[in-house]
């Protein structure tokens, strides 16, 4: 029998694959910005109908007219931005510590942060909302962020990856005297720069886009995030006008959509670089 080369099929069917999963995503994508530029009585159009007769770009002012906007957004700017810092050197402490270090209940510590990854966040919430209001912190930034500032995750991705680095690397930093600090800050960070990217945009995203918590805390506009102010601007809108809901929610994933396409190709190879070894 003649061995056939399935190579090129295979190829082709992982392409084909993946324009699937791009026309899939794309094309909501797309079609809500395409919305954003439309009046309202385009939307309700039928037969529907992709592109406005006419873009203009009322939807995006009227967002700044009904909700205060800018408001919203250096609320999530701030959260994100410092849980994003407490999260980055709380993760990175400890999993220093699991995967460097050498000490009694090393591997049951580690397991305990593998158990809190398998815990859904809502299981906590009442706990949390009961600890949170007899401190009167409802409606601050800390109500917020201190509930948050979880690191299983982190901690979980940085210590795989400290542990795929070859460990004559680390003997030969020892035998010219590093310490602790000196072992982590000059040797071990500058050559996890891809997972520690991939772990910061994995946490931006994650805390950009909270929703039930940041709900639950907000009463203003003092502390509420984008996520919220979303809602408030649906409810303001209600169901007969999504114009401008659409063009606040392209205001509201654009920062974090450029942040990744300029950072994608560390956040891949951090990735693959923190799942090498568990």
């Amino acid at each position: 029998m003649i061995a056939t080369d399935r190579g090129p099929l295979i190829k082709i069917m992982g392409y084909a694959s993946m324009i699937l999963a791009v026309v899939f995503i794309g094309l909501p994508l797309v079609f809500i910005v395409l919305t954003s530029f439309k009046q309202q009585s385009e939307i309700y159009t039928q037969p529907v109908t992709w592109l406005p007769e006419q873009f203009n770009f009322d939807n995006y002012r009227n967002v700044f007219d009904r909700v205060p906007f800018f408001d919203y957004f250096r609320n999530s700017i701030l959260i994100t931005i410092i849980l994003c810092t407490i999260k980055i050197i709380l993760g990175i402490i400890s999993a220093y510590a699991l995967a460097i270090l050498r000490f009694p209940g090393r591997n049951l510590v580690f397991l305990l942060v593998i158990s809190a990854l398998m815990v859904p966040s809502e299981v906590t919430v009442i706990s949390n909302y009961a600890l949170v209001s007899q401190l009167g912190w409802r409606d601050t930034y800390q109500g917020i962020i201190i509930p948050l500032a979880g690191i299983a995750f982190g901690t979980f991705l940085m210590r795989n990856h400290f542990m795929s680095i070859p460990h004559e690397l680390i003997e030969a930093a020892r035998m010219d005297h590093c310490g602790h600090f000196r072992l982590l800050w000059k040797v071990l960070l500058p050559i996890s720069l891809p997972t520690i990217v991939a772990f910061s945009m994995i946490t931006i995203v994650n805390e950009w886009n909270q929703y039930l918590w940041p709900f639950l805390m907000a009463e203003t506009e003092a502390s509420a995030t984008l996520p919220i102010g979303l809602t408030m601007l649906q409810n303001n809108e209600g169901v007969s006008n999504w114009g401008p809901v659409m063009a606040a929610t392209i205001m509201t994933m654009l920062p974090v959509l450029v942040m990744f396409l300029a950072l994608q190709q560390y956040m891949i190879k951090g990735l693959i670089s923190g799942a090498v070894k568990g």
